[in-house]
């Protein structure tokens, strides 16, 4: 058994504080026995108000978040994914990147974002953000010590075909820190979590923001862990909190033999 936890948070405008508070539920984490923690996607900033990123993201090598996150890792001996964080790439262009950090500290893999948030919800709501994130281009499985893990943020949900090619890849578990929307979590958010698990026979593993943000946003919260069954395991609420369970992997396998449908791909035409 391998217990994981989601932590969920509602993270605002200031670096420092986003930091201390992702730590602080990192340490309840771990004292509740999590091996694998992850946070959400923009655990150290939600701020998407002209000119936030260009004065408060960084490089990778100058992030504070990152080296705060990497020491805490080491000190308490335990596994981070640090959903993403927002990481200058040039003068004007960002990286919506997520970290696994290993007991040691170190980087054991990066990805960056693929599928960018480029929507109009119809309510006045309208997010672009490949105005200021550069899009990734690759998907990512690496080894954790604890079962094999595939990294993908927030909009990449929406696109099975990534999530099949992790898991075809061998991922166990699929990690999705997520910034949802209030008016998409609430119509889409249960459905596409366990859809994911569901196609790929792996677990899924999804950190939240959640609540009102200081730059206005509002998002949906509710960390989720599915079993590859589809079935939801553990559920977290709306704002800051930890959420808990115990994966049995051999679940995986079991999903799987049951249900050997990631290997009956078969070609075909494309509709004209």
């Amino acid at each position: 058994m391998t217990r994981v936890a989601c932590i969920g948070m509602c993270s605002g405008d200031n670096v420092a504080d986003n930091v201390a508070a992702a730590s602080r539920l990192i340490r309840e984490a771990h004292r509740e026995g999590a091996e694998l923690i992850a946070t959400p996607e923009m655990t150290s900033l939600m701020d998407q108000r002209s000119g936030a990123l260009a004065l408060k993201a960084r490089s990778e090598e100058d992030d504070r978040a990152l080296r705060a996150f990497r020491r805490l890792a080491a000190d308490l001996d335990v596994r981070l994914l640090i959903g993403s964080l927002p990481v200058k790439v040039s003068d004007k262009t960002f990286a919506n990147r997520s970290y696994l950090i290993d007991q040691k500290g170190e980087i054991s893999a990066y990805y960056d974002k693929i599928h960018m948030f480029d929507v109009e919800l119809g309510d006045g709501q309208i997010y672009r953000e490949s105005a200021k994130f550069r899009p990734g281009g690759r998907a990512v499985i690496s080894d954790s010590g604890l079962a094999k893990v595939g990294l993908t943020i927030c909009y990449d949900l929406r696109f099975s075909n990534l999530y099949r090619s992790l898991a075809q890849a061998g991922a166990e578990i699929i990690f999705v820190p997520a910034a949802f929307t209030r008016v998409t979590g609430e119509a889409h958010w249960h459905v596409l979590v366990r859809a994911r698990a569901i196609e790929t026979g792996a677990f899924i593993v999804a950190p939240a923001q959640g609540g009102r943000h200081l730059d206005g946003r509002e998002t949906y919260g509710h960390s989720l862990i599915v079993g590859p069954w589809g079935e939801i395991i553990a559920e977290g609420g709306v704002g800051s909190g930890v959420t808990l369970a115990d994966l049995d992997l051999g679940a995986v396998r079991d999903a799987r033999r049951r249900i050997p449908s990631l290997g009956h791909d078969r070609a075909f035409e494309p509709p004209v």
